[in-house]
């Protein structure tokens, strides 16, 4: 299916407005798009199910997030919110796994696993929307919950990534400056 109305480099938000594809806005829900995408890839070569169950929990989240980026704050459109639950949420994740894994007293590099690799990928393109949220709340009115929100599940996708690589048997390896 194809319309035709962005032959001209411009899409709608949320609603009727019609924006730049590079708009600050679309690049944030377009970021977040990416992610879940991302985190698609991950749970499509995932055999953990407990692993896939959260992910796809995280990915269900996103497409909340996603929708409450493209739309404006205070408009018409009745959309899901990111809220400080979806925040709290992450955070009871990340102590779980927290609880699974040894302290971290250096930095480690991205890798493992396939599993364990794709996941730091994950955060790195989380890290990307968070930003992309942050410079797109300077042009508009956003939900102030998405920051804190991306921040801890960038976090969590860290975490995450080292417990499948711990699953899988492969170490950590120290970053050494």
């Amino acid at each position: 299916m194809y319309t035709r109305k962005g032959d001209a480099g411009e899409t709608s938000l949320y609603g009727a407005r019609r924006v730049p594809k590079d708009d600050p806005r679309v690049e944030a829900y377009g970021t977040i798009d990416e992610l879940n995408s991302v985190l698609g890839v991950v749970v499509a070569g995932a055999r953990d199910r407990a692993l896939v169950s959260s992910l796809k929990e995280v990915q269900r989240m996103l497409f909340v997030a996603g929708g409450d980026a493209a739309c404006e704050l205070h408009g018409a459109q009745q959309v899901g919110r990111i809220g400080q639950a979806d925040t709290a949420r992450l955070e009871e994740m990340t102590a779980e796994l927290l609880a699974k894994l040894p302290s971290l007293s250096n930095f480690v590099l991205p890798g493992g696993s396939p599993t364990g690799a794709a996941l730091h990928l994950a955060r790195a393109v989380c890290r990307r929307a968070e930003r992309r949220v942050l410079t797109a709340s300077k042009s508009y009115e956003m939900n102030p919950e998405l920051i804190p929100f991306f921040n801890r599940l960038s976090s969590y996708l860290f975490n995450l990534s080292r417990w499948a690589n711990k699953r899988a048997g492969k170490k950590e390896e120290a970053w050494k400056g």
